[in-house]
């Protein structure tokens, strides 16, 4: 008794299909990601701002201002030397580690005070002045 077996198995058409649809549905899920991790640096860069904000509150609240435009940021981890000298200057700084943050494109922050305002700003993905999306400067003040 001999049986005819087919061999079963997919034509090189239906394997380029298959293929073209994986392809398409990563291309999809890219686009995805994509947008998402820009999204994900905005967000990062907006917490990190609302974190030196808080260590300028400390720092306001023991010396009864915020740090000079000159000061600026280093002020929080290293007693500035130049006037209005903080009198009460928390040991060890007001950020933990001793290190100032910087945005998610690894950017450090500019720093503006006058008249007990300020305003902390990250240039965006292109580190300059303006631009849209993941470029776009954010500011303390528009959060």
């Amino acid at each position: 008794m001999h049986m005819n077996k087919r061999q079963g198995g997919f034509t090189l058409i239906e394997v380029m299909v298959v293929i073209a649809i994986i392809g398409g549905i990563l291309a999809m899920v890219a686009t995805n990601i994509i947008g998402s991790a820009d999204d994900a640096r905005i967000k990062t860069t907006k917490n990190q701002i609302k974190l030196v904000e808080g260590a300028l509150d400390m720092y306001k609240l023991h010396n009864y201002r915020y740090p000079t435009t000159e000061q600026g940021l280093e002020a929080l981890v290293q007693k500035p030397s130049s006037a209005p000298e903080p009198k009460n200057y928390q040991n060890g700084g007001y950020l933990k580690g001793g290190k100032l943050p910087q945005d998610a494109w690894g950017n450090e922050f500019l720093y503006f005070s006058d008249k007990g305002q300020y305003e902390i700003i990250s240039l965006g993905s292109d580190g300059s002045e303006g631009g849209e999306g993941d470029a776009a400067d954010i500011s303390s003040q528009e959060l």
